[in-house]
């Protein structure tokens, strides 16, 4: 039988170590086992029970620390997730051999390893040869979107991410819990978006109108192939993380052996009213 993994990638501060600290909490609710496995060779302390913690192969001081290396930060970090790709036999003692698991790889936040750097596409493909259907979970700070250009930003980021890795992505506005009531209307247009319209908004500032043509024919490759779409999340609401849930096991086929899942149609007015506390 398959196993299953979410990688859950996005920016630092999006909240990646608290989505994974919510769905474990969620899944004890439903009697579920949901394992996480830390990746980030900086953490510093998790909410969470840790399945497996990257920081006993390598930790971000190991390279910084080095009077041979002299890493700063950055460079640091890439260095041990270089390191931890070139020992993943590690990986694969920590995780087993059981079947039918389910794990959560939370992630560094730092976005190169994502878009352009090739180490984290080659620890997918190692966990599709250990038979694992791996899905990513791409976070994005629902406080930093609530603006056109900055919403047009993180889709880029996105989707650059999920060309890189090769893999079903499944694209989250996080904290909209922590949103006020005015950003959380500001958000609806953002969660299916026509981008051709965000794009055009644009215009109209002084400096970006100069690159009126630029926005157009990005929201162009955005929405002509639906490339991006966002889901919502309130960590303050249940049904908000089961929806979540629903769609991620779909997209990986979770448990097809006992029952094809099939996407839940949301009625207009569920859409209009989400995480909207009035």
């Amino acid at each position: 039988m398959p196993r299953y993994a979410q990688l859950v990638l996005g920016p630092a501060g999006s909240g990646k170590s608290t989505y994974c600290s919510s769905m474990v909490k969620h899944g004890e609710v439903v009697k579920r086992t949901i394992n996480v496995v830390n990746l980030d060779p900086a953490a510093e302390h998790f909410d969470y029970p840790v399945f497996a913690d990257v920081r006993e192969l390598i930790e971000i001081d190991d390279a910084m620390d080095d009077q041979a290396l002299r890493f700063g930060p950055n460079g640091g970090l890439i260095f041990c997730m270089e390191y931890f790709e070139r020992n993943l036999e590690w990986l694969q003692e920590q995780l087993g051999d059981g079947e039918d698991d389910y794990f959560l790889f939370d992630c560094p936040g730092q976005i190169e390893l994502y878009t352009h750097v090739p180490i984290m596409r080659r620890v997918v493909n190692q966990l599709q040869n250990w038979n694992f259907r791996v899905c990513g979970v791409f976070l994005v700070d629902a406080q930093f979107c609530v603006e056109q250009s900055k919403f047009l930003s993180g889709m880029l980021t996105a989707l650059s991410s999920m060309i890189q890795l090769e893999i079903p992505f499944i694209h989250v506005l996080s904290k909209v819990d922590l949103l006020s009531k005015r950003d959380k209307k500001r958000l609806k247009k953002f969660v299916d978006p026509d981008v051709y319209q965000l794009a055009s908004s644009e215009i109209s500032n002084s400096f970006l109108g100069r690159y009126g043509q630029l926005n157009k024919a990005i929201a162009s490759v955005i929405y002509d192939y639906s490339l991006v779409k966002f889901y919502t999340l309130d960590m303050s609401k249940e049904d908000s993380i089961t929806d979540l849930l629903g769609e991620i096991d779909l997209c990986m086929q979770y448990g097809e052996d006992f029952d094809v899942k099939e996407p839940k149609e949301v009625e207009n007015n569920e859409s209009e009213d989400f995480h909207d506390d009035e």
